[in-house]
C-alpha cells in the first residue's frame, strides 16, 4: 500500500498519500469488522489487500455484484473480473473463463453448477476434461472408467466436496444426478437441461472443442475453462481454445471472461511468478 502504520492498543496511525491512507483506513475497518464472524487469517489479509487494489485499478468499471448462494453460504466474485464471470455465466448459455492457475474459474464454475441444481434450473452436473497429462507419460490406469478419469477431475470434486460434502456428491454420482465423462466419450450425444463443465479445455484439439459445443442441448448451460499458456497438447496440435477465441468471441449469446494474474486468489507470490513468466515469454 506504500504506507507506514504505527499502533498503540486499538489506536492506528497511518502515514502516506492521501489516497493510500484512506484505503488503508478502509481495510483496517474491514478487517476489524470481520473478527466478528472468524479469525484473521494471512489468507484473508491478502485478499482485502487484492480486492482494495482492484478496485483502484478498475475505478471507471462498474460491474454488478452476483453472489451465488450454496448450503455451504454465498460465494461471491472477490475482484471485478470474477465478478463478471459470475455475471456472464448467469445471462448466458455458453461462458468461456480463460486465464491463469489461481483465478477461481474452476472453482466458481462448480458454484454456478451446484446452485442451478440447487434451485432446480439443471437436473445433472456433467464434468468434461480431456485426459491429457501435464508433459507426462502416466501409462495404463487400472479401475473403471470413473477411476481412470478420477485424477483429471480432482480440481472439480475438491470444489464439490467443499460445497456438498463429500456423502452427497458420492450418492449424487451413484444416482447419476453428477456424470464424470472424459471429452472423447461425448460424441454422439445431446445434453439437455444439463449443467456442463469442461475443465482444462486448452488441451482439447480443435475438432474436440467443435464436437464439445454441438452436444449442448435445450435449457442447459457450459462453462469452458481453461488457460492457453498451459498447453499439454502433442507438437504440432492446435490448442481447441485458443482456436475458439477467434471464431466465437463476437458471437451474441457466448461470453468470454480473461483473467489476469491480479484475479489470481492463491498465495502473494502465485501472481508474480506468473508475471515473470509472462515477461519472460514477451523477451522471447
Amino acid at each position: 500500500m506504500g504506507v507506514e502504520i504505527n499502533n498503540r492498543g486499538n489506536e492506528f496511525h497511518i502515514s502516506g498519500t492521501l489516497k493510500s491512507i484512506n484505503l488503508t483506513g478502509q481495510i483496517l475497518n474491514e478487517m476489524y469488522a470481520t473478527t466478528d464472524k472468524e479469525a484473521l487469517s494471512t489468507e484473508s489479509v491478502h485478499l482485502f489487500l487484492q480486492s482494495l487494489n482492484l478496485e483502484e485499478e478498475f475505478e471507471e468499471e462498474i460491474v454488478e455484484e452476483v453472489s451465488i448462494k450454496t448450503r455451504r453460504g454465498l460465494i461471491r466474485g472477490r475482484s471485478p473480473n470474477q465478478q463478471q464471470y459470475l455475471a456472464n455465466i448467469q445471462k448466458h448459455d455458453i461462458s468461456f473463463g480463460i486465464g491463469p492457475a489461481g483465478t477461481g474459474k474452476t472453482y466458481l464454475a462448480v458454484a454456478c453448477a451446484v446452485a442451478a441444481m440447487e434451485q432446480d434450473h439443471a437436473r445433472r452436473l456433467v464434468l468434461v476434461r480431456p485426459a491429457v497429462e501435464a508433459g507426462e507419460k502416466l501409462g495404463f490406469l487400472p479401475g473403471d472408467l470413473v477411476q481412470k478419469v478420477d485424477p483429471y477431475l480432482r480440481p472439480l470434486y475438491d470444489a464439490l466436496y467443499e460445497m456438498l460434502g463429500f456423502e452427497k456428491v458420492a450418492k449424487l454420482i451413484e444416482r447419476n444426478v453428477i456424470e464424470v465423462a472424459p471429452l472423447a466419450f461425448m460424441r454422439g450425444r445431446t445434453l439437455n437441461e444439463s449443467f456442463i463443465i469442461l475443465d482444462e479445455a486448452q488441451n482439447t484439439t480443435i475438432e474436440q472443442m467443435k464436437m464439445f459445443l454441438t452436444r449442448i442441448g435445450f435449457n442447459s448451460t457450459a462453462v469452458i475453462t481453461g488457460d492457453i499458456t498451459q498447453i499439454d497438447l502433442p507438437n504440432g496440435k492446435q490448442s481447441g481454445l485458443r482456436h475458439v477465441i477467434d471464431i466465437l468471441q463476437d458471437e451474441p449469446g457466448i461470453s468470454f471472461t480473461f483473467f489476469k494474474s491480479r484475479d489470481v486468489v492463491r498465495h502473494p507470490l502465485v501472481a508474480k511468478i506468473l508475471n515473470a513468466y509472462e515477461k519472460h515469454d514477451q523477451k522471447k
